[in-house]
């Protein structure tokens, strides 16, 4: 190799050294001695290009290594000094949202305070906003634009989908996002009407839904100039971060108490007080949740009074006007049969408000009365952030999970309805009835679509999200009551002819139709109360005779050959201390577990009154399951899974050899199931016959406490280690 090219690199490589000075990554003084002093000088000639390649990438490595502990230090000096940190979060088609960020980014740099811009296409929850504590002092802006229809930029997608699907899900806490302090900033066109903002102002609204604090009035930035506040989009900018610079940085610093800032729904401004109400009144009918429940009519009798013989609120009827009332429920009665005896047939379980209602909460609706919708386990494992109670204990894979229900009609109205009591309630099945393989085949087509959408969601595993799009469980629990839906056997059997496990559950008032129900992978029965007074309380079943039909059910359960489980929820005050009542059912129905999980908290209901008082921690829970286990002499704690609140006592016949096999050889039940159909019924198998070893994180007391190791686990930062896996 030639002098001149040697010497050529050589000038290269000093200007890399100097940018790398320039920018802080290293000296260049010293870097320039030691590379062309005695070692570039010894070096022969013909290693020069060599030697210079290896260099480069030596320093960069280096570079960025220095560079990563300068900002770890420059963080760590701000959070020592008593300041917060603000994250700047953009979600842009064209750019200008970003340019907006990295403006807003250098004014609060010039403040003297550490702050990250962050483009939403990398969002992770866990990393981003989860993990932020009360007290703190940092501060969360998002600079979006909204796109065609009033849509996300594409690259704000999934964070909207998330933030929309945690707000709507009733499963979901409303206090998710307690400590988190936040400003709004829309870039729009007013030209568009209706969705000018639309994006900005959905994103404002459900931070303070979710209980994120709001430090500032939203801004919005108008690029139609005649009728921006400041002349245009980069003036409305400009005077709405003046404005925000004011408020966090003093928040930021800790030198001020942050302040939260509502903002008044416009009918409350209204001179006319009474529209208040009626918009309330029209948006419950719209959204499916006044205070009366979609009840339908039916044959059975249903609980109209109470039981313990306290008077009824209604008024009493004069023995004159019996008559007249009892000709017009005839007619009403009459009517009704004439109507499903003409052409149209019975009508359709869900109406058009509820499904508008349902679809908004993140439901895929399939036909006229089933359900499909994506649990928040399956994402959290697709993101490697931990599995669900199942994947603990029975080996599910919760990646590979579908959520879904033939029924979204119940016959109880329970205080902890995931749903706050808006779906169907019935005690017999009267509507239209879609054929099992369209359900199956919805659901399944419902479902990948579902799990297609988090392609590209920062966090998803490729090979996961592979193997999501082949179902391997089927968790028939979404809401409602399965086990109504006439041609349940027919389903099951659709869905283990594709090899797909079930679980099935089911609130102990039909009795008949467990008896008479397929064999499933692992059937559950609700015990929600131990006694008849607690049952009516929690549960508030429809039927007058629901005190037999759940002993009834109780005692069909022990009938059955294949693995069964009684689902206790704990709700604090209120059943927590039945222990000798609950062991009594135990000698009942004989499952082979007991899952004691606690209530989750879902938000305020005029249908029920449970608070966040009735909530119990986990150590109460475990609690409760010592005293239970203490009164069962044939059962055992098995495992737990601390971050759903939910411990698993199982039958010793489970534990052989002193380990325990509560999970499930899905492989082995398929072929059962297979020899099962070939003998046409003849052959018979139990719930031994597919049990499997629990590994050794999954079993009670192991310092995981049911996480997965091979999953990643997060918490939220403080003196109190609050779990965020599977948020």
């Amino acid at each position: 190799m030639s002098a001149s090219v040697v010497e050529g690199w050589s000038v290269w490589l000093s200007i890399l050294i100097g940018l790398l000075d320039s920018v802080g990554y290293a000296n260049a003084e010293e870097m320039n001695f030691v590379l062309f002093g005695s070692v570039w000088d010894g070096l022969p000639c013909g290693h020069a290009l060599a030697f210079i390649i290896g260099l480069v990438g030596v320093l960069w490595f280096v570079g960025w290594r220095n560079k990563r502990n300068h900002d770890e230090k420059e963080d760590t000096t701000n959070k020592e000094s008593g300041s917060g940190f603000v994250k700047i979060f953009y979600g842009t088609q064209t750019g200008t949202a970003k340019k907006f960020s990295n403006l807003l980014s250098a004014a609060i740099r010039d403040q003297g305070v550490y702050q990250e811009v962050i483009d939403l296409k990398n969002f992770d929850p866990e990393k981003h906003i989860l993990n932020e504590v009360e007290g703190n002092t940092n501060v969360h802006i998002f600079v979006i634009s909204t796109y065609t229809d009033g849509q996300p930029p594409e690259d704000a997608v999934w964070f909207y989908k998330w933030l929309e699907e945690s707000t709507n899900d009733f499963r979901v806490q409303k206090t998710l996002l307690n400590g988190v302090k936040y400003a709004v900033f829309g870039l729009g066109n007013s030209d568009y009407k209706n969705n000018y903002n639309l994006v900005s102002k959905g994103i404002d609204k459900m931070l303070s839904d979710l209980n994120a604090m709001r430090l500032m009035k939203k801004g919005d930035g108008n690029e139609n100039e005649t009728e921006s506040k400041h002349g245009g989009i980069e003036g409305d900018f400009e005077a709405w971060k003046s404005k925000l610079l004011n408020v966090i940085i003093p928040v930021v610093k800790g030198l001020t108490e942050p302040k939260q800032i509502k903002i008044k729904d416009k009918c409350e401004c209204s001179e006319d007080k009474g529209c208040c109400e009626k918009k309330k009144k029209k948006m419950n009918k719209e959204e499916g949740q006044g205070d009366e429940e979609v009840a339908y009519e039916t044959s059975s009798d249903e609980e109209e009074d109470d039981d313990d013989g306290k008077k009824s609120s209604e008024p009493v009827m004069d023995l004159e006007d019996l008559g007249s009332v009892m000709t017009k429920l005839k007619q009403a009665k009459d009517n009704r049969e004439e109507e499903e005896k003409g052409t149209n047939g019975p009508k359709e379980m869900v109406t058009p408000l509820l499904r508008k209602s349902l679809t908004k909460q993140g439901y895929k609706l399939i036909g006229s009365h089933s359900g499909v919708k994506l649990c928040r386990w399956t994402k959290s494992m697709l993101r490697g952030r931990g599995g669900c109670y199942k994947h603990t204990f029975y080996g599910i894979e919760s990646h590979r999970c579908m959520e879904t229900t033939p029924s979204l009609a119940c016959a109880n109205k329970c205080v902890f309805c995931w749903r706050h009591h808006t779906n169907p309630v019935g005690t017999e099945w009267r509507w239209k009835m879609d054929d099992p393989e369209t359900v199956v085949k919805g659901a399944l087509q419902n479902h990948y679509k579902m799990i297609n959408e988090f392609k590209g969601v920062p966090g998803v595993i490729p090979e996961r999200l592979a193997e999501g799009m082949t179902a391997k469980h089927c968790a028939l629990s979404l809401v409602g009551e399965p086990i109504m839906y006439p041609e349940i056997n027919t389903l099951i059997q659709l869905l283990h002819s594709k090899e797909i496990s079930t679980f099935l559950v089911t609130n102990a008032q039909f009795p008949d139709a467990i008896r008479s129900l397929e064999p499933v992978t692992q059937l559950y029965v609700s015990v929600d109360a131990s006694t008849k007074d607690s049952l009516k309380k929690i549960d508030r079943p429809l039927f007058r005779d629901f005190w037999p039909r759940f002993l009834n059910s109780l005692k069909a359960l022990s009938e059955k050959g294949q693995r069964t489980v009684y689902r206790l929820t704990i709700v604090k005050a209120w059943n927590s201390e039945e222990v000798d009542a609950y062991a009594n059912l135990v000698s009942l129905g004989k499952p082979d577990f007991i899952e004691v999980k606690g209530v989750t908290y879902c938000g305020t209901s005029k249908a029920s009154s449970l608070t966040m008082e009735n909530v119990p921690w986990h150590e109460e829970v475990v609690g409760f399951v010592e005293n239970l286990a203490n009164s069962l002499n044939d059962y055992e704690i098995a495992s737990e899974h601390a971050h759903s609140n939910c411990v698993l006592l199982a039958h010793k016949k489970f534990k052989v050899d002193g380990i325990w096999h509560t999970w499930i050889d899905y492989d082995k039940f398929h072929e059962l199931i297979q020899d099962l159909k070939q003998s046409e019924g003849d052959s018979t198998f139990r719930a031994e016959d597919y049990m499997a070893a629990t590994p050794h994180w999954a079993v009670y007391g192991s310092a995981e406490q049911g996480f997965d190791p091979v999953e990643t686990r997060f918490y939220a930062k403080g003196k109190k280690k609050r779990d965020l896996s599977g948020c």
